[in-house]
Parts: C-alpha cells; sequence; structure tokens
C-alpha cells in the first residue's frame, strides 16, 4: 500500500462533546463566530448537526434544520488548513444528499455578500439567488447583507 493513500475524512453525527472542537474551527474562520451555546442548543433541538473528522481531527461540521418541506443549511465550516481540498463540497453534498433523503423540494442557505468563494462554492452547487436579507449579518462597521439561496431538489 503506497503511503501517499490518506483516508477520506468521514462524516458523522455531532455532539455535546464535539462542541469545543467545533467552536475553535468557528472562531478561526468566521469574524462574528456563533457560539458554544448556539452549537449545544441545535443538537438539543434535533437538528441535523454533523462533523466532519479526518483520523481523530474534527475539520469541519454544519447544521442543517429540517422543515416539512425544505432544508435551512444554518452553519457550515471548514478549518481554515484544510480549504481548498474539495472538503467544504463534500460536506455540503453530504447535507444536499440527507435533504433528498428526508424528500424535502428545496434548500435554503444563507450567506455574506462579500463571502465570494462560499458563493462560487453554492453556485457550482446548483444553488440560486433568490433574495436579499438586508442587514442580517454583523459587520465591523455596522451590518452586512445576506444573500439567500436555494437550490431545488
Amino acid at each position: 500500500m503506497s503511503s501517499s493513500l490518506t483516508p477520506i475524512p468521514i462524516i458523522r453525527e455531532m455532539s455535546l462533546v464535539d462542541v469545543d472542537r467545533v467552536i475553535l474551527i468557528e472562531r478561526e474562520i468566521f469574524l462574528f463566530p456563533w457560539t458554544p451555546i448556539n452549537f449545544a442548543d441545535s443538537i438539543k433541538a434535533g437538528y441535523q448537526c454533523r462533523v466532519m473528522e479526518h483520523y481523530d481531527a474534527v475539520v469541519g461540521y454544519g447544521i442543517l434544520m429540517l422543515g416539512p418541506d425544505e432544508g435551512h443549511l444554518l452553519t457550515i465550516g471548514i478549518a481554515a488548513k484544510w480549504h481548498q481540498r474539495g472538503l467544504g463540497t463534500q460536506l455540503l453534498q453530504y447535507f444536499i444528499d440527507l435533504a433528498r433523503s428526508e424528500r424535502l423540494t428545496s434548500f435554503l442557505l444563507d450567506v455574506r455578500e462579500s463571502n465570494k468563494s462560499a458563493i462560487y462554492l453554492y453556485q457550482r452547487m446548483g444553488f440560486k439567488q433568490i433574495g436579499v436579507r438586508k442587514g442580517y449579518y454583523p459587520a465591523m462597521c455596522g451590518r452586512e447583507d445576506a444573500l439567500v439561496m436555494r437550490l431545488e431538489l
């Protein structure tokens, strides 16, 4: 077996034990991060909370809220040192597949207007902008708009 082969990260259910590791990534990649309580509440509420692991290291996470007909991705993140390796695409595809398995008709997400790399990823995955939430996100100089994007399933 070649030593150049590395295991593919696995995606598993997030538990309360994972929150401390997830919050480290959250604080690393977002200027206005969620709090540990936000993650714990999402787990307790029964949302689809997942972590992506490589060996024993959490390298990404996401939270999907399921509604009667649509899923809403509340947050998704990949640790900075793991960017540009396709893990964001892999994790997003996991959530899309999960929504399809629940027979949902659409998948929604919000993204900062300034987050061009995420917008590009979402467009590549088939998402279309359907609206704007004015002043949705906190920003260094006030508030920033969120683009509302949808993928028809």
